[in-house]
């Protein structure tokens, strides 16, 4: 009996994390969490940078419109 009750407790331990683990995953900020925006700006813009989709013309522009 005593069995069944810490085997029930542990598995709605486990769903409870499980609920905890998902809706932290879906409302994190995409960049990275904790991030000021500007941060997460300045972070977007040099991944588009780096994976070539803006040239370096662009890319210093964008950089001086965010430092402002």
């Amino acid at each position: 009996m005593i069995f069944w009750v810490v085997l029930g407790l542990a598995l709605l331990g486990l769903a409870v994390a499980a609920v905890v683990w998902l809706v932290r995953s879906l409302t994190r900020d995409q960049a990275r969490p904790g991030l000021p925006a500007a941060d997460a700006a300045h972070e977007e813009l040099r991944r588009r940078y780096a994976a070539g989709e803006i040239d370096r013309e662009q890319y210093l522009q964008a950089k001086v419109d965010l430092e402002r």
